[in-house]
C-alpha cells in the first residue's frame, strides 16, 4: 500500500482518520487559510481543499493525499476559523439561536496522482440560545481558535448545537464515510466496520452499504 499522507494539522481530523485503521503520515502544508467572508460555501471549502492537496502533492510525489477544508455558512456570510478573541465572540453570538450549514470538503489524490477526488457534504446545524456567560468561557477555554465558526460539535463543556441534520463527522471537521468513499476511488483497501467508527456514523446520511 502506498504511504497516505493527511495534509493538516487538525487534531480531530486525525483522531477521526485513525479509526480507519491505516498507516497514516501526518504532515500538514504551509498556506494561508483564510476564508473569504463571502461566497459560496461549497466552492470555497472545494478550493482550499484542493490546493491543500496539490501543495501537499509537491512534497510528495508517490504518496495518497489526503486533505480537508471546512466552511461555516449563515445567511450569505461565510465563516472560517476566528482571528482572536473578539472574532471568536462576534461568530458565537451571531450563530446564536440559528441555523447554519457546515461544509467539509475532502480532496485525496491517488498515488502519483496530479488531480483530485473531491467531495463536499453538507449539514445543517441549529445552534441553541446560549447565553453570553457561555460564550465567554468557551473562548477563555481557548476553545474556538482553531474551528471554523469557533465552535465544535464535540465541545462537552460547552454543547453549543442544539441539533443537526446530516453527517455528524461533517461538522467536526471530515465525514469518514465521504473520506471511505473516496479512498476506494483512489485504489486503498478499505475494510472499514461501523463499530469501528464513531456512534454516530451509524445513522449516518452518508453511510456505505458495505
Amino acid at each position: 500500500m502506498p504511504e497516505l499522507v493527511l495534509a493538516s494539522a487538525s487534531p480531530r481530523r486525525q483522531e477521526l482518520l485513525a479509526r480507519l485503521k491505516l498507516p497514516l503520515v501526518v504532515r500538514p502544508v504551509n498556506l494561508d487559510e483564510r476564508t473569504p467572508p463571502r461566497g459560496n460555501p461549497e466552492i470555497i471549502a472545494r478550493r482550499l481543499a484542493r490546493t491543500k492537496a496539490e501543495a501537499a502533492r509537491l512534497v510528495d510525489p508517490d504518496s495518497v493525499i489526503i486533505a480537508a477544508d471546512t466552511v461555516v455558512a449563515v445567511d450569505g456570510s461565510v465563516l472560517g476559523k476566528p482571528a482572536d478573541a473578539g472574532d471568536a465572540q462576534r461568530m458565537l453570538k451571531f450563530l446564536r439561536g440559528r441555523t447554519h450549514e457546515v461544509v467539509s470538503a475532502v480532496a485525496i489524490m491517488r498515488a502519483e496522482g496530479r488531480s483530485a477526488l473531491v467531495r463536499h457534504p453538507v449539514t445543517r446545524v441549529v445552534m441553541r440560545d446560549y447565553p453570553d456567560a457561555e460564550v465567554d468561557a468557551s473562548i477563555s477555554r481557548g476553545d474556538p481558535f482553531d474551528k471554523a465558526g469557533a465552535y465544535a460539535i464535540q465541545d462537552e463543556a460547552f454543547r453549543p448545537v442544539e441539533r443537526y441534520d446530516g453527517c455528524y463527522c461533517n461538522v467536526v471537521g471530515l465525514s469518514l464515510w465521504a473520506t471511505i468513499e473516496l479512498l476506494r476511488k483512489a485504489d486503498v483497501k478499505t475494510r472499514v466496520s461501523v463499530q469501528q467508527l464513531l456512534p454516530q456514523c451509524a445513522s449516518c446520511p452518508l453511510k456505505l452499504r458495505s
